[in-house]
């Protein structure tokens, strides 16, 4: 009886052991396919986002940072709409000069379109100074949403339109995942783009690419600063940062100037080592005079794009810039533009070229060994993995052939 009774027992035992082993089977798969199906980023708001653990189809306001990181992923090919048009502009731009020339600069373009010619037919679902378009954006089905704040779509982490727009988002159940601009950051270090790499990497489950690409960046950042930190106050030269603008330029007003605030001010301050001219610390860029212009008279001056791509030969030669050819700058051939890059408000992966333009203009003598044009065409080819040929056609995209013609630079 005894025996029996423990027979009986031991198939007791048995059958619980096989009915617990048979419900963990079932419940768990289910549980694990939840959560293989999704997964959480932390974007720049420190807010966890649940994203899709797959990811096939993206929606972008960015101007070009996210698209160019997403090119180097592998995974550009899921954009299906974009939320400004600066990455699908080509612009083209004819000066008439006081030395007979005609001069004539073709080809501008987003270096993110450049590398992802499909951008230019994507369906645009907002832009710069109009509402986002929710129904057209429903409409993509998109994935997710990444949305850089602090570009020309959206020029401040605080900007009411772009929270509005968010939370619109959000209610139509589509994950936004937010980025900050170094313009957002107090100091506007372009450093701070490294962030946005490793939460767009994350994004896509590219951690160790997002690491790889960082690395790349301020490793060439560090080989300039190398050049220029022993540089005294006193030898530090001053530097204007200046938008040639037809919009800005008037009988009295003579273009733009980047404040203290700015990314590219923190670049010439403190990578480049030398000094802003322009010492206004309110906003972003502010509209100057002329005589605000002769009173600084900067020893270099570096041309940005924020109202488009300007050469020299503008500031130099142009009847409506007269008035400036008093300049020390102007005078000595001293003006160099930055890389052309389409409603430059905020950095993208090519802020070190624009480190280089400025390190190089700013301290010739210091980076005599540097062919500019070689070391533009190796950065490109270094962090887009293109050929020789590729880096051409985005050195020419960038408007940046002059860097092959003129040494001097």
């Amino acid at each position: 009886m005894k025996i029996q009774t423990a027979i009986v027992f031991c198939i007791l035992v048995s059958a619980v052991a096989f009915c617990g082993c048979m419900q963990t089977q079932e419940t768990t798969p289910d549980n694990a396919i939840a959560n293989e199906q999704v997964r959480t980023v932390t974007d720049s708001r420190g807010i966890e986002v649940t994203i899709p653990a797959k990811i096939e189809r993206v929606a972008t306001v960015s101007d070009g940072l996210v698209e160019e990181v997403m090119y180097i992923f592998g995974v550009d090919d899921t954009i299906v709409g974009l939320g400004s048009k600066g990455s699908q502009f080509v612009s083209n731009y004819s000066y008439s000069l006081d030395n007979g020339r005609n001069l004539s600069i073709e080809g501008g373009k987003n270096v993110a379109l450049a590398l992802s010619p499909h951008l230019k037919d994507l369906p645009l679902f907002m832009d710069y100074g109009s509402a986002m378009n929710l129904e057209t954006l429903a409409s993509l089905k998109p994935d997710v949403v990444i949305i850089r704040l602090g570009s020309s779509s959206f020029l401040s982490g605080e900007d009411e339109n772009a929270q509005k727009s968010i939370r619109m988002i959000e209610s139509l159940g589509i994950p936004v995942v937010v980025l900050y601009t170094p313009e957002c950051a107090k100091n506007a270090d372009p450093t701070e783009i490294s962030d946005e790499i490793r939460i767009i990497g994350n994004v896509f489950g590219e951690e160790k690419k997002a690491e790889e690409i960082i690395a790349k960046l301020e490793s060439r950042e560090d080989r300039i600063r190398e050049r220029t930190q022993n540089i005294s106050d006193d030898q530090k030269l001053g530097v204007l940062l200046f938008g040639l603008s037809s919009m800005h330029r008037t009988e009295t007003a003579a273009g733009i100037a980047w404040g203290l605030k700015t990314t590219e001010s923190y670049i010439v301050e403190n990578v480049v080592n030398a000094k802003n001219a322009y010492r206004s610390d309110v906003g972003t860029f502010q509209v100057i005079n002329t005589e605000q212009v002769l009173a600084m008279n900067p020893d270099v001056i570096i041309l940005g794009t924020a109202s488009g791509y300007h050469p020299p030969d503008e500031l130099y030669y142009a009847p409506y810039y007269r008035n400036l050819r008093e300049l020390d700058a102007v005078k000595d051939h001293h003006v160099t533009s930055l890389p052309y890059a389409p409603r430059n408000s905020a950095e993208r992966l090519e802020y070190p070229i624009n480190m280089m333009v400025i390190a190089k203009s700013t301290y010739p003598d210091r980076f005599e060994d540097i062919d500019l044009n070689e070391w533009v065409l190796s950065f490109y080819q270094d962090i887009y993995g293109v050929d020789y040929t590729g880096a051409e056609e985005l050195r020419a995209a960038q408007l940046m052939d002059w860097c092959v013609e003129d040494e001097s630079v």
